[in-house]
């Protein structure tokens, strides 16, 4: 596994840009009443079958799906540089990286998939855009290991309801 050492490089400049955190798509109001008899029914269900706590679960659950939905996504600030990559005010660095893989291919903008050690944030899918795909995998080749990965589904679903 290739790891940075900082005596055999010299320092680079580090390479940053920013992006949305994911593609917002507007939700007609048809997807929030289909999201909402669907909560309600199986909130009802939940009740008659004597789970109340369950129903009031999904219901809850309904309402912050259809609040995150509605939202559009924030601007975040991506930095590649010799410490690590961060994504907004958070820090990975190469220690805590296993492997990334830059996914340029059928996916617009390219896409950096990361996999880290981290448990809370182990895959990190950070969309690139404004600066050169090539040069960040570059960047990073020459500091931790490049090993092909794909979105993972957990990213796939969110991103399916607008999250």
């Amino acid at each position: 596994m290739l790891r940075y050492n900082t005596s055999m490089m010299e320092h680079a400049a580090p390479i940053r840009w920013q992006a949305y955190e994911h593609e917002h798509i507007e939700r007609n109001r048809d997807w929030f009443v289909a999201l909402g008899i669907a909560a309600v029914s199986i909130a009802l269900i939940s009740a008659l079958l004597g789970n109340i706590l369950f129903g009031i679960l999904i219901l809850v659950a309904a309402v912050t799906l259809a609040v995150l939905a509605k939202s559009p996504p924030p601007l975040v600030q991506f930095e590649v540089s010799d410490r690590g990559i961060r994504v907004a005010g958070t820090m990975h660095k190469y220690e805590e990286i296993i492997a990334f893989w830059v996914e340029d291919h059928d996916v617009h903008p390219p896409v950096l998939l990361v996999d880290t050690i981290k448990w809370l944030s182990p895959n990190l899918v950070i969309p690139i855009e404004g600066v050169d795909h090539r040069q960040v995998r570059a960047f990073l080749a020459e500091r931790c290991e490049e090993k092909p990965m794909k979105e993972p589904i957990s990213h796939k679903i969110l991103e399916f309801f607008g999250l």
